[in-house]
């Protein structure tokens, strides 16, 4: 009976109510957005590098460490002798590495020198590889493979020659413009700090500066490129790398390891673990959302609660009527709970609807450019305790209004 009366008496109200419809399902639509997103950008965030048991670097903090080796922000404070890399990594319980080695740079993005093996073995969100829109993995000591990004915003394609800068300015006048590099492969988008890499051999590396020392060319010193593929071009250090187990058990004793190495101060961090410390050092602006995105509900509900407290004074003749044939106060009381539970449930279905379709629609536009891998079950635990205290609200803000029609009712006594 209350649902039925709540209908007709919600229709006779279509347009007034659609306006309160819309302010809650847009104020929905966001808390259950910026939940969701929350939830799936901090678990995106944790799989920036996938894949991977263990990263190595000379001793310094884990977030710092972290941030110059995955996400190419801020710099070492050493680097790592080839030799102690070559020793760690003939241990029994590593499968593959990854080495790595930054310091320079072409027009503010970053140059990497690496290894193939960084093409086989870098995963990130679940275990994806890398893949090539266009060309294939650097051969030759002087090929570059782009990030999607760079290539995209500096209109760089397969074959077209690009020169590196020494260092990391945006703007630099120490160039090897000596030794260019030619662009023999594009990786797809990933959503990751790949993108705005540029990626050598770590022969390429050593080449260009080989006839350079202390961060300047020697003077009267010039090695062409041709002559540089004919040297010995073994990096004599580098800046970190990254390690695969042949099995997790023997993290912990491998990272103890590395951590007490004894020719050299290094260390070994846990990536997933690194990335949450990370994460949490930006809880500040997940707060800020959530306070938003609440702030942004109550005053839906407000304008729901202060829509049906109007309606209350139209509605005088309807209360006259019901109390007539027999309508007690209380009754009216629950019918304006009922109707006011009637727009927030349309609002939430609408919105949990309308945010499923966003999802499906941007999921991999999402990936490819912002590397949020979203998933589409949004209706977790956490979701659905929120939509409770969604329902819950509009209980208590509509209690004015009830109370009003209540003490109406009893007017007409």
């Amino acid at each position: 009976m209350y649902l039925r009366l709540s209908q007709k008496s919600l229709f006779d109200r279509k347009g007034s109510v659609f306006l309160a419809f819309l302010a809650i399902s847009v104020s929905v639509f966001v808390l259950l957005s910026i939940e969701h997103i929350r939830e799936q950008a901090k678990s995106s965030f944790s799989k920036t590098v996938s894949g991977v048991d263990l990263i190595v670097g000379a001793r310094t903090g884990s977030v710092n460490l972290l941030l110059y080796s995955v996400f190419r922000v801020g710099n070492p404070t050493n680097n790592i002798r080839w030799e102690s890399y070559q020793h760690i990594v003939e241990d029994p319980n590593v499968s593959w590495s990854i080495p790595i080695s930054l310091g320079d740079s072409h027009r503010g993005y970053r140059v990497m020198g690496t290894s193939t093996d960084y093409f086989k073995y870098f995963n990130y969100g679940d275990k994806k590889s890398l893949l090539f829109s266009t060309g294939e993995p650097f051969e030759d000591v002087f090929d570059v493979v782009l990030g999607s990004e760079v290539a995209n915003k500096l209109g760089y394609n397969i074959g077209d020659e690009l020169v590196i800068a020494h260092g990391l300015g945006r703007v630099s006048f120490s160039l090897h413009d000596d030794k260019p590099f030619r662009v023999s492969g594009i990786l797809k988008p990933t959503g990751t700090p790949v993108d705005q890499t540029l990626h050598i051999s770590l022969a390429g590396i050593e080449a260009i500066h080989i006839d350079w020392q202390n961060g300047a060319k020697i003077p009267g010193k010039t090695i062409s490129a041709s002559e540089a593929r004919a040297l010995d071009l073994t990096p004599t250090s580098i800046t970190a790398f990254m390690v695969g187990l042949k099995s997790r058990m023997t993290t912990f004793v491998v990272q103890r390891e590395i951590n007490n190495f004894a020719k050299e101060p290094l260390m070994a961090i846990l990536p997933g673990v690194a990335l949450s410390e990370l994460w949490q050092m930006m809880s500040v602006m997940e707060n800020t959302l959530r306070l938003v995105s609440a702030l942004v509900l109550t005053a839906a509900l407000l304008g729901l609660s202060a829509m049906l407290l109007a309606s209350i004074r139209e509605r005088q003749r309807e209360i006259t009527i019901m109390r007539t044939l027999g309508a007690s106060p209380w009754f009216l009381f629950l019918l304006i709970q009922s109707e006011a539970f009637l727009v927030t449930l349309a609002a939430i279905v609408f919105s949990s609807l309308l945010l499923l379709l966003s999802i499906v629609t941007l999921s991999d536009f999402l990936a490819d450019q912002y590397g949020l891998f979203i998933s589409h079950n949004f209706l977790n635990l956490n979701t659905i305790s929120l939509l409770i205290v969604v329902l819950v609200s509009t209980g208590l803000v509509s209690v004015i209004p009830a109370v009003s029609a209540y003490s109406a009712a009893q007017g007409k006594e």
